[in-house]
């Protein structure tokens, strides 16, 4: 089964170590992320390769917990998070790249490995609506990192 990629930039007026410290720090997920419902930090310690969580958000209506991990944490440049869920395997890569003074590129690349069989099916099936779906998420999630950190005072 193909994998789905998704491919969402924004521009954000902070540096990348502020964009960091907001796009990573789970305690304040909730606060910054209008789509999460919850977080419960499964590890200890501070975030890097190795920390797990679980998050909840609501997608298409309906509240949704994953289990999700950090596989690569390069501060302040580049993260990877991963999650499996249904038989899918999904991996969330973030690039923190300088825009000029006080300005961030976030690049954030999502793929799905979907499943086979029925599953696999009914994911290529909806895949266009799925894809647009994440689009939209994944806009919304940077949108309210911006609004965040641009509005916080340095």
């Amino acid at each position: 089964m193909a994998t789905r990629t998704v491919v969402v930039e924004r521009v954000i007026r902070a540096s990348p170590e502020r964009v960091w410290e907001a796009l990573t720090d789970l305690e304040g997920t909730e606060r910054v992320l209008s789509g999460v419902e919850r977080i419960e930090v499964l590890t200890e310690g501070g975030f890097g390769v190795g920390t797990r969580w679980r998050e909840t958000r609501r997608m298409l209506g309906k509240a949704a917990t994953e289990e999700l991990y950090v596989t690569a944490s390069e501060p302040p440049e580049r993260f990877v998070v991963e999650a499996d869920s249904q038989g899918t395997h999904y991996v969330s890569e973030f690039a923190l790249v300088t825009a000029g003074p006080e300005a961030t590129t976030v690049r954030m690349t999502f793929s799905a490995v979907p499943p086979g069989g029925f599953m696999g099916l009914l994911a290529k099936l909806l895949g266009g609506l799925g894809v647009k779906a994440v689009s939209r998420a994944i806009a919304k999630d940077l949108d309210d990192v911006a609004t965040t950190v641009e509005n916080r005072s340095s």
